[in-house]
């Protein structure tokens, strides 16, 4: 436990982190910031959690703008 304690994502999952973007951007937005084809192709929250947990590049940089908006 106390190896998280200074990881903000700690305990947020990644469907929170991305309902919480779409939310706040909209698939066009979360589209344009994060060019990616699950974003700009036929969105859907099953098929971005799929291409985000095999592909950790991608899963970064919703993280890094997860993080961005909340501060």
């Amino acid at each position: 436990m106390s190896d998280q304690q200074n990881n903000p994502l700690h305990g947020i999952t990644l469907e929170q982190v991305l309902n919480s973007l779409v939310e706040e951007y909209g698939w066009d937005g979360l589209g344009r910031r994060i060019d990616i084809r699950c974003f700009n192709n036929d969105p859907s929250i099953k098929s971005s959690l799929k291409f985000l947990r095999k592909t950790p590049w991608a899963r970064s940089k919703v993280e890094s703008l997860f993080l961005s908006m909340s501060m």
